[in-house]
């Protein structure tokens, strides 16, 4: 059985940082690239950062140079570090998982990041 499991999201006033962790267990996760997505009330969900099984990254402009991604694959962990924080970045966040080879798809149950004073 396949989990991802987020946590680390919470309340943060604007300015403040963030670090949201996903384990995943049952799928082999060296082999999957890794994805954050979020998804604002009212909005759809998009894409934020995504970490290849060789370490690549790319992220959503809106939030490059202040959110960083990485992978350990020791623990079957991805990482979203947010920093400098800003009230728009307010959503659910999504761990993503896709095999890069099988291209089975995964996501997690989402955690809450809300940035307000």
């Amino acid at each position: 059985q396949v989990q991802l499991v987020e946590s680390g999201g919470g309340l943060v006033q604007p300015g403040g940082s963030l670090r949201l962790s996903c384990a995943a267990s049952g799928i082999i996760f060296r082999l999957y690239r890794m994805g954050w997505y979020r998804q604002a009330p009212g909005k759809q969900r998009e894409l934020v950062a995504a970490i290849t099984s060789g370490g690549s990254t790319n992220y959503a402009n809106s939030v490059k140079g202040r959110f960083t991604i990485s992978r350990d694959n020791a623990k079957n962990t991805v990482y979203l570090q947010m920093n400098s924080l800003k009230p728009e970045d307010t959503a659910v966040y999504y761990c993503n998982a896709v095999g890069e080879h099988s291209l089975r798809e995964y996501w997690g149950q989402g955690t809450q990041v809300t940035v307000s004073s």
